[in-house]
């Protein structure tokens, strides 16, 4: 079994409108999927639906080789999950919640709640009440609270929201030692496209409720390119004398004033210099690496982000 989910054209209408069409997605067994996608995108209803929240209106979704029904949830006592913000009793302690949590599920392990909050680095503050908790150690609670039966499969909805750089780095840290220390599978779900890429194995791209491409991160960079981008009030004179004094040929305009130029074999010296001897302003030139964000902005959009 290498898929631990996959879906058959999972479709969600609410009040007549489309929120999900026809997704298709595959989740292997042992990795980080990133689900990336703008705000509103189709993130967060994609989880609710894996997690039997709400149900699909069409559509099948498999969990375990076995199909999600009304019915048939057996699946879902092998996942742990965060949708959305994670919520706790706030005038309760990090222990009680967790043992509250436990009673839920049935499972009376005291040192196995010990256990989760040191492998969360939330150790020495179990008889804290959460209400004095930062947002940080919050999302660190919550990752215990989906982890502390060790499941198979963590669906985490925008994990480092609301975070500052040293909790994301924090939060990073501990998906990838829980992925590599104790196999579990991770869904997650964000629009911040450098923490996806640092973190993930492989990417479904969501765009207006479509999965548009699923991909490897390591093909993607693969796939890179260096290029060295030009800007210039000049543009259409610039590509001709780049075409003919330098014999570029792999050159793409990507906004009115900006060229993109992929042969890295011409200095931007030898550019610099043909352009000013014909009077061309160079407003700016600089020799980039293609990213995931590059990527991300061609799928959804057809073409290239320019801060």
């Amino acid at each position: 079994m290498n898929n631990i989910i996959r879906t058959y054209d999972l479709t969600k209408r609410i009040n007549g409108k489309t929120i999900i069409s026809n997704v298709n997605l595959h989740v292997k067994r042992g990795e980080i999927y990133g689900l990336l996608g703008s705000n509103g995108a189709g993130k967060t209803t994609i989880m609710k639906m894996l997690t039997g929240l709400i149900i699909p209106t069409s559509g099948e979704i498999m969990l375990f080789d076995k199909k999600l029904t009304e019915d048939t949830k057996e699946g879902l006592k092998r996942i742990g999950s965060i949708i959305e913000y994670p919520i706790f009793f706030e005038h309760l302690t990090a222990m009680e919640n967790l043992q509250i949590h436990c009673e839920y599920l049935g499972f009376y392990d005291k040192k196995a709640i010990l256990q989760t909050l040191d492998m969360v680095q939330l150790q020495g503050i179990e008889n804290k009440k959460v209400k004095e908790f930062s947002l940080g150690m919050k999302q660190r609670l919550g990752i215990a609270r989906a982890a502390i039966t060790k499941p198979e499969l963590i669906v985490l909805d925008e994990p480092t929201n609301g975070l500052d750089p040293i909790g994301i780095k924090d939060m990073r840290d501990l998906i990838r030692a829980l992925n590599k220390e104790y196999g579990i599978t991770f869904l997650l779900s964000s629009h911040i496209l450098g923490e996806i890429e640092q973190v993930a194995d492989r990417i479904g791209v969501i765009q207006s409720g479509k999965l548009v491409d699923e991909v490897a991160i390591s093909d993607i960079r693969q796939q890179r390119s260096d290029y060295i981008e030009l800007v210039t009030s000049h543009v259409h004179k610039s590509v001709y004398l780049l075409e003919h004094e330098l014999h570029i040929t792999n050159i793409k305009i990507v906004q009115d004033e900006r060229i993109r130029i992929y042969d890295v074999g011409i200095s931007i010296g030898e550019i610099s210099k043909v352009l000013i001897s014909h009077d061309i302003e160079i407003e700016g030139i600089q020799k980039h690496s293609s990213t995931l964000e590059d990527y991300f902005y061609n799928q959804i959009q057809g073409g290239d982000k320019v801060d």
